[in-house]
């Protein structure tokens, strides 16, 4: 059955297991080994059914835990070109770093990127698909919905999709002026609002489990996220149409099946 297990999500450290509890993948090893781990036994799975590490991008929210763990458990890790450049240079990584720009299938999952608008090297996000026809995308860390993301995620079975900031509480907040311009660029995040238009186009195109992730614990809240993209979707029926959950911070054990 194919699951995902959001196990870390937030401005803070992001990390992502898909597969089942023999074998999968990472996207994003953005905490440290000793917190992976501990939050993948929450859920039953051992950190050596970890069969690869797919990176979005290199900030240190998505890549703080590679270096321990590339040294521990000797498995590929795949990026955009530049990406895996600036991993093997900056000694992020103990092994090679695989462009993932033409796809690769690891442990029964055939991996496809796409790009994404955000302020890194070559960020992107990831597109799986299961043994049995399946599929399910990672979509994190974008100013905008561009053609290409749309183009990747329609007709997607789940999206953990960014729902970074509520829009009042990032304008009246205490980020200096900076990086309040930042993150509301279009190289920068997602907010509820757009999180929730475009929550609206992926389920009209087919798409029934939507998870709200990389929520910013100061401009955000679980609650105001959540409530914001069901308002976007009031057109459809929930629980019927779709379901909607929220990635946590971090794990207590838990999954989403598709």
């Amino acid at each position: 059955m194919a699951r995902i297990y959001p196990l870390f999500s937030s401005s803070k450290g992001n990390s992502t297991y898909i597969g089942n509890r023999d074998s999968g993948i990472l996207i994003d090893d953005g905490v440290s080994y000793s917190r992976l781990k501990k939050a993948l036994e929450l859920n039953g799975i051992s950190v050596n059914a970890i069969k690869g590490v797919f990176v979005t991008h290199e900030h240190s929210d998505h890549i703080k835990g590679l270096d321990i763990f590339t040294k521990n458990i000797k498995v590929p890790v795949f990026a955009r070109a530049k990406t895996c450049e600036y991993l093997t240079v900056k000694g992020h990584i103990h092994g090679e770093c695989f462009d993932i720009r033409d796809g690769v299938e690891i442990c029964g999952l055939c991996v496809e990127s796409f790009s994404t608008s955000h302020d890194a090297c070559d960020p992107c996000g990831y597109r799986i698909t299961f043994s049995d026809g399946k599929t399910a995308a990672v979509c994190t860390d974008l100013g905008y919905v561009s053609d290409e993301v749309e183009a990747a995620l329609y007709g997607t079975d789940c999206v953990l999709l960014e729902s970074n900031y509520d829009v009042e509480m990032l304008r009246n907040g205490i980020y200096p002026y900076y990086l309040k311009t930042r993150i509301f660029g279009k190289t920068g995040h997602l907010s509820n609002p757009d999180s929730g238009e475009f929550a609206a186009k992926l389920v009209k195109n087919g798409t029934t489990r939507l998870i709200l992730g990389h929520l910013s614990q100061e401009n955000n809240t679980p609650e105001i996220a959540e409530s914001t993209v069901s308002a976007c979707l009031s057109g459809f029926s929930r629980n019927v149409d779709y379901m909607l959950y929220v990635a946590p911070v971090e794990t207590s054990g838990g999954f989403v099946s598709i």
